[in-house]
């Protein structure tokens, strides 16, 4: 008797919890209101950046720095940003800079996604090179430009040399800590099924160790950023064209505070515009596959 109600009182339940899991499975589908879009993604960065004008503005207005050849104020940066856009010089400043990075990137890719699965995968190359990308992470960029421009000269095999040693270590380290928190059921399951050498690399652990990959492509891209622009601010020359490193060493050189602030703002405005347009929606589409991101 005491079970037959245990089971009638279960059967009673199941539909409560079944409602409970359809109103869940409805609340994170459905797509997000606009104001609660506006006030969580376009408020806080919009009110940082007329938080940091304002500062800005007011350390010039109050007279604590009053010499613009150290601080400029806003509206004279705007000024020069203005000028290079009339002048149809902006975006040729942001293209240089940005096809170069990007070209770089794919190919410090190509060459650090499949350093990064030997590394992972043979313990003889982890421990022969291991250290070696752990250290090539560490040391500054910079410490490449010379070098490069000794062996390659001032063109642009020079810039891609620099961002592929910038970027590859931490492409390749990122896919192996990736590798390394692969769920060794996962494997023996994919060898179970079939999916062994090649096929099992293409199809269980990279699919798996995608969370660590996509990480260190992010951090990839800083590197390659990094890289290209203390590229271009110490290796000048007429025929690479002026990117927003050489625009930076330029004001420099002229004493012009107006236009290596704009060419500070290009910088971080590319930096930034290509990790909410590439790497953000990466990340999370990666994180939303595997359950760890609820929309809403």
């Amino acid at each position: 008797m005491a079970s037959t109600e245990t089971k009638t009182a279960d059967s009673a339940e199941l539909p409560g919890i079944e409602a409970g899991l359809d109103a869940l499975e409805t609340s994170t589908a459905g797509r997000t209101p606009l104001r609660k879009t506006l006030v969580d993604k376009v408020v806080p960065p919009v009110t940082a950046i007329v938080v940091v004008l304002v500062v800005w503005q007011g350390l010039i207005s109050l007279g604590i720095v009053d010499d613009p050849t150290k601080l400029p104020s806003p509206a004279a940066v705007w000024h020069e940003i203005q000028n290079a856009w009339l002048q149809g010089t902006l975006l040729e400043y942001i293209w240089t800079s940005v096809s170069r990075g990007l070209l770089g990137f794919c190919f410090a890719l190509l060459i650090g996604t499949p350093l990064g699965l030997l590394v992972a995968r043979v313990r003889f190359v982890r421990a022969a090179i291991g250290p070696i990308l752990s250290g090539l992470q560490s040391l500054p960029s910079v410490a490449w430009v010379p070098p490069a421009v000794i062996w390659l000269g001032l063109n642009n095999s020079m810039m891609y040399a620099v961002i592929l040693l910038g970027a590859v270590p931490s492409i390749a380290n990122g896919l192996v800590s990736g590798v390394d928190q692969v769920p060794p059921l996962f494997l023996r399951a994919g060898r179970t099924m079939g999916a062994t050498g090649l096929k099992g690399t293409w199809h269980v652990t990279l699919p798996a160790a995608l969370p660590g990959y996509v990480a260190g492509m992010k951090q990839g891209w800083a590197f390659s950023w990094r890289s290209l622009m203390a590229a271009e601010i110490i290796a000048s020359f007429p025929d690479l064209g002026v990117g927003l490193g050489q625009l930076l060493e330029n004001g420099r050189n002229a004493s012009d505070m107006a236009m290596v602030f704009e060419a500070i703002l290009l910088i971080l405005f590319v930096g930034i515009a290509i990790d909410l347009l590439i790497f953000s929606p990466l990340e999370r589409w990666v994180l939303r596959s595997r359950g760890l991101l609820v929309k809403g």
